[in-house]
């Protein structure tokens, strides 16, 4: 069974789940953007068998506290990427393999820039393009530049941000979304939903949300990559319609990346859309990747 926990991060209460052998290599998954670490559920337990997984709630999200965004609390990559650096150093208690999804790459990818000695590799799964970052406007097509830039001018007005959030946070339309990011429908069950539909109820919910979409700088996975201290390995959904694998075939280029994998008709949550296929993938990726770590004297 999964071990559900709480730790306490600058004051708030954090979530996390954990399951394994304590004295195994640690590997800590990240989740993506309105998720949170139930979206490994497919995963630790099938992992656990070998390693010390942890999966954490990143502050705004699951069962993780959600602060009105202030001087305190930011909603951007260098605080979630402390987060990581903090939940390795006080609950782990060692350095680790990190896995994300989705904006959980990128967490995982600035945590090892910013904390070198924490971060022994990384998996990255279908990893966020940030498509709507100010670098990256020019490249959109006219009516979809000025068309995402209107509405997060719009949703910075809390009245009508808050109103469009209540209209997204219910189960049908849950369903709806996620029926675009999976290609296999079966696993889009209730218990799915309702994971992702429970924390989006929360006092502070709408205003994390309304933080990030109007979050349009910070870091690039394209400009983290090349700068890691660690391996990392790429696996992408080759059916992903939100990040198009053709935008980050380049990226295997990196010297830093010692696998580019396509997940055949898979679409941006591979880790819960097929586990079965990314369990094996990543156990050996670990397995291989320990044998080149340098002996401890």
């Amino acid at each position: 069974m999964l071990n559900y926990q709480t730790w306490q991060w600058r004051g708030y209460n954090i979530g996390y789940q954990s399951y394994g052998k304590k004295e195994a290599p640690a590997v800590v998954f990240v989740h993506g953007f309105g998720a949170n670490c139930g979206h490994w559920r497919k995963n630790i337990p099938v992992l656990g068998e070998d390693f010390n997984c942890y999966a954490l709630d990143l502050i705004g999200f699951g069962a993780s506290a959600k602060p009105e965004p202030d001087d305190d609390i930011s909603y951007t990559f260098d605080t979630w990427a402390q987060q990581v650096a903090d939940f390795c150093k006080e609950i782990v208690g060692s350095p680790v393999y990190l896995v994300g999804n989705s904006i959980g790459c990128v967490v995982i990818m600035q945590t090892a820039v910013d904390f070198p000695e924490l971060v022994l590799g990384i998996a990255a799964l279908n990893c966020s393009l940030r498509l709507l970052h100010e670098s990256k406007r020019e490249s959109l097509p006219w009516v979809r530049n000025v068309g995402a830039t209107a509405m997060q001018k719009v949703l910075k007005n809390r009245a009508i941000g808050n109103f469009f959030f209540q209209q997204i946070a219910k189960p049908k339309v849950i369903r709806r979304i996620l029926s675009q990011a999976y290609r296999r429908s079966d696993a889009i069950t209730d218990d799915l939903i309702e994971l992702i539909y429970q924390p989006s109820q929360d006092v502070g919910a709408a205003a994390v949300f309304l933080a990030f979409t109007g979050y349009s700088g910070g870091p690039l996975a394209e400009e983290l990559l090349p700068i890691l201290p660690c391996p990392a390995i790429i696996l992408w959904g080759t059916e992903d319609p939100w990040e198009p694998i053709e935008m980050a075939k380049e990226w295997a280029n990196f010297s830093t990346v010692k696998q580019f994998i396509p997940l055949e008709g898979l679409g941006h949550c591979p880790q819960d859309e097929a586990p079965e296929v990314v369990n094996p993938i990543l156990k050996n990726w670990i397995i291989d990747s320990e044998k080149l770590q340098p002996l401890q004297v």
